[in-house]
């Protein structure tokens, strides 16, 4: 009974760092659809990247992602966004996990990740500066407790601040992030010993014949806008 009331918990915890302009009209149509079907939208980005690249960084709500998972989502994405339209060009569709140097975006996202570093870019400065990186705390009420890393004495090294006046926040790569990442992976392993999953260092593309690279599950599809279709890459 706890385990559920917690997975519902996480289930419906709102976002706080939120996407601006193209990239929020894509997450407001996400966000449904991926809850449907039992995922949660974590960030949206769009690039410039070959053409126009969005990405849909996702997760269940206990924080796993596969490859399985990757291509539902974008099997149950690519026929709405078709339908809204949202971007004004062609477009290649990238569904991902967050990866190790994940995007903070939750309270539970802060909260999980103390003791770790991070980078923080404000939307509005604070003392005539918006990006800040060190250490996470912990959360106090609705602000993150940072100790600064790039600071004089003076300045004193502890900071506090909203999450909500975040434009993002992002876990820095270290040694003792992919060490408590790989303990957690060999957890998920221990507790779904039949899983196929190929684990967060692989990313999967739906290309004939591209072998997997990168670091974490994703998907990849070409969407052709304008003619309302989807088709995966190489078609």
């Amino acid at each position: 009974m706890t385990q559920a009331i917690d997975t519902l918990r996480a289930e419906s915890e709102p976002r706080l760092i939120l996407e601006q302009g193209v990239a929020a009209r894509v997450a407001a149509i996400a966000e449904p659809v991926l809850a449907g079907i039992g995922y949660r939208l974590v960030r949206v980005k769009v690039s410039g990247l070959d053409g126009c690249t969005v990405q849909i960084m996702a997760e269940r709500p206990d924080g796993t992602m596969t490859v399985e998972g990757c291509e539902a989502i974008s099997r149950a994405l690519s026929p709405v966004l078709d339908v809204a339209d949202p971007i004004d060009r062609a477009y290649r569709l990238e569904v991902s996990s967050p990866g190790m140097d994940r995007p903070l975006v939750r309270r539970s996202d802060f909260e999980r990740n103390a003791g770790h570093q991070l980078k923080v870019e404000m939307a509005v400065a604070i003392e005539g500066r918006r990006r800040f990186r060190g250490v996470l705390l912990g959360v106090e009420g609705g602000a993150a407790r940072i100790r600064r890393d790039d600071d004089a004495p003076a300045e004193g090294n502890e900071v506090l601040l909203a999450i909500e006046d975040m434009a993002e926040a992002k876990l820095v790569l270290t040694d003792a992030l992919i060490a408590e990442s790989l303990r957690r992976g060999k957890a998920q392993l221990r507790d779904a010993p039949e899983t196929n999953d190929d684990g967060p260092t692989t990313e999967h593309r739906e290309q004939a014949g591209q072998p997997p690279v990168g670091r974490r599950p994703s998907s990849d599809q070409d969407n052709t806008n304008g003619a309302g279709a989807a088709q995966n890459e190489g078609e």
